[in-house]
């Protein structure tokens, strides 16, 4: 599939917003990706996830990791289609950990897997507890880069779609956004 494609997918399922968003970052944006607007169609996280798995089809993934709560449905998925086990890693005292008896072995050629990627921070977080052991992370899948490319792992990272958007810190928000009433979306909010 084409970005152009996918990004169809987005716009079909209301997926992309335009306002003036507070991301969870602290950054505002006047554009906003609601990942579970797509995510809560199965037959659109079933195409998405598909084409994730084909770019990572011949790096002989043992394991797809994913972080609560819409990494848990990708990793599913690309797991499904890459035909491995898939777990997910979730908060405890602030930091992604592994729990519920997940087994990490330091032989697995690990896929870490995200819906949509700003500033990082999430997937850093499952780096550095998969490296805790010592497995090999061969890649990182997401649906939406939003940071343009401007994140680097260190790891070959494989978007479906790069955006740029723009965002801005609390204190040097243009007059125009200030006009526009704010949104703080995510699972706080209905």
């Amino acid at each position: 599939m084409t970005e152009e494609e996918i990004l169809q997918i987005f716009k079909n399922t209301g997926a992309l917003l335009d306002g003036h968003f507070i991301l969870t970052s602290g950054m505002h944006s006047p554009h906003y990706i609601e990942k579970f607007r797509v995510l809560e169609h199965p037959r659109y996280t079933e195409i998405l996830c598909r084409e994730l798995a084909e770019k990572f089809r011949d790096d002989n993934i043992t394991l797809v990791v994913g972080p609560m709560t819409g990494g848990i449905l990708l990793a599913y998925e690309v797991g499904k289609n890459l035909d491995t086990r898939a777990i997910f890693t979730e908060r405890v005292d602030g930091k992604m950990k592994f729990r519920r008896g997940f087994d990490v072995k330091p032989d697995d050629r690990v896929l870490i897997v995200e819906d949509i990627i700003s500033t990082g921070g999430s997937v850093q977080e499952v780096i550095d507890e998969v490296k805790r052991f010592k497995a090999e992370i061969v890649g990182i899948g997401c649906l939406v880069d939003r940071s343009g490319g401007k994140v680097d792992f260190g790891i070959p990272l494989k978007p479906l779609v790069k955006m740029d958007v723009i965002a801005f810190k609390p204190d040097e928000i243009p007059e125009w956004l200030k006009k526009i009433p704010v949104t703080k979306p995510g699972s706080t909010n209905k």
